[in-house]
């Protein structure tokens, strides 16, 4: 079982930045990998970013790519997603979800593939 909890999210101007924080618990976390999705209305759920407790392999969804950072603090169980210039586009309810690692492959932008998923922080970019 693991346990995440999202923090962090609020109102920004275009433009701004925000730090999403992805704090993780439970005896396995490190065997699974964090994906950061989004949920916007009219777009459905959507894949951000992506990485592992292990590796430094980081995965982007296009539409973030250059603009949002994800990171890991191992020692503080937290994944990061540091999101710069954002865009109007970007307002969205933000979950982080964690899937296990199996040989060292997870489907990063399948969501049915993500096991366990928290609360989620709503991000507002004004225009």
């Amino acid at each position: 079982q693991v346990q995440l909890v999202e923090s962090g999210g609020g109102l920004v101007q275009a433009g701004g930045s925000l730090r999403l924080s992805c704090a993780a618990s439970g005896r396995t976390f490190a065997s699974y990998a964090i994906g950061w999705w989004r949920d916007a209305p009219g777009r459905g759920r959507e894949f951000v970013a992506s990485m592992t407790w292990s590796d430094d392999n980081t995965y982007y969804a296009d539409s973030v790519k250059g603009r949002f950072t994800i990171s890991r603090d191992n020692a503080k169980k937290t994944v990061y997603l540091q999101m710069d210039t954002l865009k109007p586009e970007d307002t969205a309810v933000y979950y982080c979800a964690a899937q296990y690692v199996t040989g060292g492959v997870y489907y990063t932008d399948d969501s049915a593939a993500y096991d366990y998923w928290g609360q989620g922080t709503q991000v507002t970019v004004s225009s």
